[in-house]
């Protein structure tokens, strides 16, 4: 069992680091952690919530909102987004608003396009697409300026089609990339003037486009499924309907190639936090427990990276997770041993 500091130690060119989980099991002071700890190790890191209900600001008690990246006060090297959910889906909009009038445009199609970025932004998936498409640019566009950038997901619905379209992505661009080719080269066999229209179709806009999105998702692509760069760790509590969840998105996750990091289980009630207890809740909770712990050594065992405490009060604040820093990172062997005793 590697503990989470030793598995950090062990990547230490890790650039790249997601948290996921079902709601409410701890992935955004899990994220915060992590970026907490490479600031304090000298590394500019950029802490990034992908997650369209934030709780950064609450956290860290400043307002962290604005779809912009903000320093975090306290804490040097360390900065924090908010992704705005709203502004990246609007943003895509336009994008996708912009790439059908082109089409329609050189195609000689004269219909009104609203019609058609209407029906495009219906796709179920639109949201996800918009969301996928900011944290490339992340990827590609802020990973020079940081050493280290940490994703907070969204629940675990969210986040597995946030993940799915480096595939799924893939997959689309490649067939639309071989449609527009057919289309290009029956337009040349057709047309009476081939060498002029050869020489646009060499200047087609829309391929050229489609070609550029093509080379910045291989770019992506590769640094998602790269275990040198990128981790994706998963947060779950010791009880029933956390650890099937997390389960199952680490099937999913792997489906797509994306490394796993390991498992951090939070809200550990431990046989410290017993002594002198009389509360029969209490105790009854931390047999309930010992259960489920011993479900997670047995289906995720070599993955656990972290046992994080249940704390008395909730976690905001820097004073908080220093603490929890400090929980998260000890040697995760001999208090698994005494958690699974």
């Amino acid at each position: 069992m590697q503990s989470l500091s030793e598995y950090l130690q062990a990547h230490p060119d890790l650039r790249f680091i997601f948290t996921g989980g079902k709601g409410g099991v701890g992935k955004t002071v899990s994220a915060a952690v992590l970026a907490y700890q490479y600031a304090q190790q000298g590394k500019r890191t950029l802490l990034a919530s992908l997650n369209p209900v934030h709780s950064l600001s609450s956290l860290f008690g400043q307002d962290l909102t604005g779809g912009s990246v903000k320093p975090v006060q306290g804490v040097n090297n360390l900065f924090a987004i908010e992704v705005s959910t709203e502004d990246a889906v609007e943003k895509y909009r336009q994008n996708v608003g912009q790439r059908i009038r082109e089409f329609l445009k050189y195609a000689d199609i004269p219909v009104d396009p609203k019609a058609f970025i209407d029906i495009a932004m219906t796709n179920p998936a639109f949201e996800e697409s918009a969301m996928f498409d900011k944290m490339s640019d992340m990827m590609l566009m802020q990973s020079g300026e940081y050493d280290r950038i940490v994703f907070d997901t969204a629940a675990v619905a969210n986040a597995v089609r946030l993940i799915g379209l480096s595939k799924i992505y893939g997959l689309w661009l490649g067939r639309l990339i071989e449609s527009r080719k057919e289309a290009l080269s029956l337009r040349v066999q057709l047309s009476f003037r081939k060498e002029k229209v050869a020489q646009e179709v060499a200047r087609d806009p829309m391929m050229a486009d489609l070609m550029a999105m093509n080379e910045r998702f291989i770019e992506v692509k590769k640094l998602l499924v790269d275990p040198e760069v990128t981790a994706f760790f998963f947060v779950t509590l010791p009880l029933s309907l956390p650890i099937s969840v997390v389960k199952r998105f680490i099937e999913m996750v792997k489906g797509y190639d994306i490394p796993v990091g390991g498992v951090i289980v939070n809200e550990v009630i431990t046989p410290q936090a017993l002594q002198g207890a009389a509360d029969e809740y209490l105790l009854n909770k931390f047999k309930e427990q010992g259960a489920y712990l011993r479900i997670i050594d047995q289906d995720l065992g070599p993955l656990v990276r972290a046992y994080v405490p249940l704390y008395p009060r909730e976690v905001v604040g820097l004073e908080s997770l220093r603490q929890v820093a400090e929980d998260m990172f000890r040697p995760v062997e001999a208090l698994a041993g005494e958690l699974l005793a």
